[in-house]
């Protein structure tokens, strides 16, 4: 099983053999990983690899720390972009200042609101309902939402699948800059390597690739999506850095 531990950090998720899956079903049979505090991790895989299922897992371990943008926008159809992002701090006010927040908006929470519409390209949509918002709207209204909750720890399920490159590559750095630690699962090399500093490859419930993004190319992750199985015959510069890749 394959392992990075950088020295002098804190670990913010660690297990060894860790079986992980749900009933009736084992994803990972004996999974070792560790994730320190401040990276920058991008999962990649294909689809049913267990980028889901993983990132679901770390949710899990630290869920008050955590904002998780799912595949799923999750959005409320019948409310608009402004309620569904809102509902990214809906714990921490009291029940009846959010009531009120429903159906009369107080100001701070509208400007709020609109700076971080404003950041994803949504500011003329906030009054919108969910439900008359294009696919790649709503996962903006997600991502905002999360991005809402303010928490120092972001996981993203493909949280830019919906959008062009243009609109990823400037939500991706907007995560990163407000996230002390980000862990995403993508699909697209190239913002894997543009965007993180650490990549972890998945193949059939297992880490077949954990390297510094600086020693990899597209080439070294194509593999992941040619269906084939995975190969450490990568490019000279990443063979010659793969101190922790076994």
């Amino acid at each position: 099983m394959i392992e990075q531990k950088a020295p002098n950090k804190t670990a913010l998720f660690s297990f060894e053999n860790k079986c992980i899956g749900w009933p009736g079903h084992q994803v990972f049979d004996a999974l070792s990983l560790t994730i320190n505090q401040g990276e920058k991790v991008a999962l990649i895989g294909k689809s049913g690899s267990g980028k889901s299922t993983l990132l679901r897992h770390l949710y899990q371990q630290k869920a008050n720390q955590i904002a998780f943008c799912e595949q799923n926008p999750g959005l409320v159809p019948s409310l608009s972009a402004f309620h569904n992002i809102y509902m990214g701090q809906l714990d921490r006010h009291h029940f009846l200042y959010n009531a009120i927040n429903l159906f009369f908006p107080f100001k701070i929470e509208q400007e709020k609101v609109s700076q971080l519409a404003s950041a994803v390209g949504l500011l003329d949509k906030l009054k919108a309902k969910a439900e008359t918002l294009s696919g790649g709207q709503q996962q903006r209204v997600a991502l905002a939402r999360s991005l809402f909750q303010q928490q120092s720890v972001f996981l993203g399920d493909e949280p830019v699948s919906a959008l062009d490159e243009t609109q990823a590559d400037e939500l991706l750095a907007c995560i990163i800059a407000k996230h002390e630690t980000v862990i995403l699962a993508l699909h697209h090399t190239q913002q894997a390597l543009k965007h993180c500093d650490r990549v972890i490859g998945l193949q059939n419930g297992q880490i077949v690739l954990d390297q510094a993004a600086k020693f990899l190319n597209q080439s070294d992750l194509s593999q992941f999506y040619s269906g084939d199985q995975f190969s450490e015959n990568l490019s000279e510069a990443s063979q010659s850095s793969l101190s922790f890749v076994g």
